[in-house]
C-alpha cells in the first residue's frame, strides 16, 4: 500500500511591505524542516506551539496530524484529521486530510472506515492516484477480514456445537449409570429382603420345632414298640441260656 503522505508546507511570498511574519507560521516551517529530517517528536513541539499561538491553526492541525502519524499515535492522528475536515478548510486540504485519514483507519485495520475515507478524498479529488490505490488495497484487506471473521464465527459454531454434543453425552451417560445403579440397588435390595425373610422364616420354624413335641406316624410307633418287643424277647432268651448253663455245670457235694 502505497503510505504517501500529503504535508503542508508554507510558502511565503515575502515582499517589501511585509516584513515580518507570525509567529505561527514560523512554528510551523519549523516543524516542517524537522519532519523533513525525520525528527517527529521535534516537529510535534513546533506544530503544538504554533497552535497555541493561533489555536485552530489549520495548516498547524493537518501537520501535527501527520507527526503523530508517523510516532504511530494513531488515535491523535485521526482526531486531528478529524477536525480539518470538520472545519473551515480549503477543498485540496480537505481532500488531502481524507487520505490521510484514510491511511490511519488502514493502521488501525478499520478497513470500512479506511474505504469511506479514500470515497471521500476521491469526491474532491477525482484523479488522486494514491487514493484510488489504497482504496483497492482497503476493499481487499476488508474482504479478507470479513472472510478470516466468517471462519472464526464457523469455527466458534462448530466448537459450541460439539460442546453441546459432548454436554449431551456426559448427561445421557450419566443418567444411563443413574439408572443401571437403580437397578443394581433394587435387585440388592430385593435379595437382602429375601435373605432376610428366608432367615425369619428357619428363626421361626426352629421355635416351633422346639415348642412343640415331636410326633410320629402309628406305623412309626408300632415300629419301634416291636424292636422293644424284640429286644425284650432277645435279652430274655440270653438270661434263660445263661441260667440253664449254669444248672447244667452244677455238681453235688452230697458225700453218698
Amino acid at each position: 500500500m502505497n503510505m504517501r503522505f500529503i504535508i503542508l508546507f508554507l510558502v511565503f511570498v515575502l515582499s517589501v511591505t511585509s516584513g515580518f511574519s507570525q509567529k505561527e507560521k514560523k512554528r510551523v516551517r519549523q516543524g516542517n524542516t524537522e519532519f523533513g529530517e525525520g525528527n517527529y517528536p521535534d516537529a510535534e513541539k513546533e506544530y503544538r506551539k504554533a497552535l497555541m499561538e493561533k489555536p485552530g491553526y489549520i495548516k498547524g492541525t493537518f501537520n501535527l496530524g501527520d507527526a503523530m502519524y508517523e510516532q504511530e499515535n494513531y488515535e491523535e492522528s485521526n482526531k486531528l484529521f478529524t477536525e480539518v475536515v470538520e472545519r473551515e478548510a480549503t477543498t485540496d486540504q480537505k481532500a488531502d486530510a481524507y487520505y490521510n485519514l484514510g491511511n490511519t483507519f488502514m493502521k488501525e485495520n478499520k478497513f470500512q472506515e479506511s474505504i469511506d475515507a479514500y470515497k471521500s478524498s476521491l469526491r474532491l479529488e477525482p484523479d488522486n492516484s494514491d487514493a484510488k490505490y489504497n482504496l483497492e488495497y482497503a476493499r481487499k484487506k476488508l474482504k479478507e477480514q470479513q472472510q478470516q471473521q466468517q471462519n472464526q464465527d464457523k469455527n466458534q459454531d462448530n466448537k459450541d456445537q460439539d460442546k453441546k454434543d459432548q454436554d449431551k453425552k456426559d448427561q445421557d451417560q450419566k443418567d444411563q449409570d443413574k439408572k443401571d445403579q437403580d437397578k443394581k440397588d433394587q435387585e440388592q435390595n430385593k435379595k437382602d429382603q429375601e435373605k432376610k425373610d428366608q432367615n425369619n422364616g428357619d428363626q421361626k420354624k426352629d421355635q416351633q420345632q422346639k415348642q412343640e413335641p415331636q410326633q410320629i406316624s402309628k406305623q412309626d410307633a408300632q415300629r419301634m414298640l416291636d424292636a422293644l418287643n424284640n429286644d425284650e424277647k432277645k435279652t430274655l432268651q440270653k438270661l434263660q441260656k445263661q441260667k440253664a448253663k449254669a444248672v447244667k455245670g452244677k455238681k453235688s457235694d452230697i458225700d453218698w
